[in-house]
């Protein structure tokens, strides 16, 4: 639906630019736009490419199910039914992790891991468990203490003072995590009352 919008917005803008004979903007953007997004984008490739790197070292050093064991009190009790020791666990915390330092791109493949493991746990083949919910309503509003992604496109942006958004993102980010902790402990609630 969102790629038939941007298609609709797009030919739209052509359209107008046609009628009103002033197409050299059109081209002139879209020029520039395409420029703008090749830079960015290897902008993120070192930035990826450390998170990434870094994140697979803590994998196979074991530190990631360091990081789940002392993690583990916490994430149990938004996770019941998991056990501490299971995949899916270190994969959920290596999300959250990754997610708290801003790296939304390195979190993707642990959330996605996270995802088939919790299947796995899952009875219900076809619909989505609690705790997939529950992991996906966290993924999507965690707690994010340093902004890295955002931080990065302000620098490649020419900001002068990139990291001024890392305290608003602390309150934001926190203040998102804990509505969406309490909406799910709700509709869990509700969901056992049926």
């Amino acid at each position: 639906m969102v790629n038939v919008i941007w298609l609709l917005l797009i030919l739209g803008g052509i359209v107008v630019s046609g009628v009103h004979h002033s197409m050299a903007p059109v081209t002139e953007a879209i020029i520039g736009g395409t420029e703008k997004a090749v830079e960015v984008a290897f902008g993120f490739i070192g930035i990826l490419t450390l998170w990434l790197g870094l994140a697979r070292i803590a994998e196979q050093s074991g530190l990631m199910r360091g990081l789940a064991r002392a993690l583990s009190p916490v994430v149990s009790r938004l996770f019941p039914g998991i056990p501490t020791d299971h995949p899916a666990m270190g994969n959920m915390v290596m999300n959250m992790v990754a997610n708290i330092l801003g790296m939304g791109s390195a979190a993707t493949p642990f959330g996605l891991k996270a995802m088939e493991e919790l299947q796995k746990l899952n009875d219900t083949k076809d619909q989505a468990s609690a705790n997939m919910i529950t992991f996906l309503a966290i993924n999507t509003a965690t707690l994010t203490l340093v902004p890295a992604t955002v931080v990065a496109l302000r620098v490649a942006q020419g900001s002068h003072n990139a990291t001024v958004i890392v305290g608003p993102t602390i309150i934001a980010t926190a203040f998102s995590m804990g509505v969406a902790i309490a909406v799910d402990r709700l509709f869990r609630y509700f969901h056992r009352q049926r």
